[in-house]
């Protein structure tokens, strides 16, 4: 591993300042995407900022606007809160999902969100849920933020703050993992609101998408017949050894079918 400078601020003041100062920082929460990249050499930062002691980075709250998550706030966190439980029992079922008890532990919201892993569980609630990201700067729409593989629409030097959840009639998240590595080989998480029903999609493109048949159909009739009615174009899906892209073309609406009857 290429040596580096290792920085623990205590503010957002702090970590802007060290960032602005470092030729090539990176940031660190819960480390489990970031520290085996530098391990396998496929990350080599000058300097590492670890957000852990930003208390303004973490907790839970909930307002008419919907469930607020602070960006450090781990997948064990998330999954055992009662807040997150009673207004967004679909986020905490995901959170509970996500790799093995050792990374629920570390791995944090804000984490997963910055390094956008074309697998990842979280963006498919974000994007499922219509959130809102807010940074040190400004307020970016789930819909602006995934821009492709491990591509978000964050700037150098910008910190996810927090996440802001509205909360849906109903929701429900299904993933068909990776056994192994309990990636989603394609995950589908579906939300109902009054306007109307977001299906979202990861592990099965470059990076969460919504797929806009299903939502169309949902929106008309709310029920797994009309997810499983759709048919799903694998043009520009992901092909790899654990599978095809027609395969997960065809997952996308079985999956969505049974998030439906698990949020109904």
């Amino acid at each position: 591993m290429t040596p580096f400078d290792y920085h623990r601020p205590a503010s957002m003041s702090d970590a802007q300042s060290l960032i602005a100062g470092s030729a090539d920082a990176r940031l660190i929460a819960g480390g489990q995407s970031l520290l085996p990249a530098m391990k396998l050499g496929l990350s080599a930062p000058s300097d590492l900022i670890d957000l852990a002691d930003i208390a303004e980075l973490r907790g839970i709250s909930v307002s008419p606007e919907g469930l607020r998550i602070g960006a450090t706030t781990t997948h064990a966190e998330i999954a055992r809160a009662e807040l997150v439980m009673q207004h967004l029992p679909s986020l905490a079922a995901l959170a509970d999902g996500i790799g093995d008890q050792q990374v629920r532990a570390r791995g944090t919201l804000g984490g997963s969100l910055a390094n956008n892993d074309p697998a990842a569980c979280y963006p498919a609630a974000v994007l499922g849920l219509g959130a809102t990201i807010h940074t040190q700067r400004r307020s970016i729409a789930a819909d602006d933020f995934f821009l492709g593989i491990y591509q978000t629409a964050l700037e150098a030097d910008e910190i996810i703050q927090s996440v802001q959840f509205p909360q849906p009639r109903q929701a429900a998240y299904i993933k068909f993992r990776q056994p192994a590595s309990h990636y989603a080989l394609v995950g589908v998480f579906v939300a109902r609101f009054d306007s109307g029903v977001r299906v979202a999609v990861t592990g099965a493109s470059a990076c969460a998408f919504r797929v806009s048949a299903l939502e169309q159909a949902l929106s008309a009739h709310w029920a797994p017949e009309a997810a499983r009615a759709v048919k799903v174009d694998a043009g520009a899906l992901n092909s790899d050894l654990h599978a095809s892209a027609q395969y997960r073309a065809h997952l996308i609406p079985v999956l969505a079918a049974r998030a439906v009857m698990q949020a109904r």
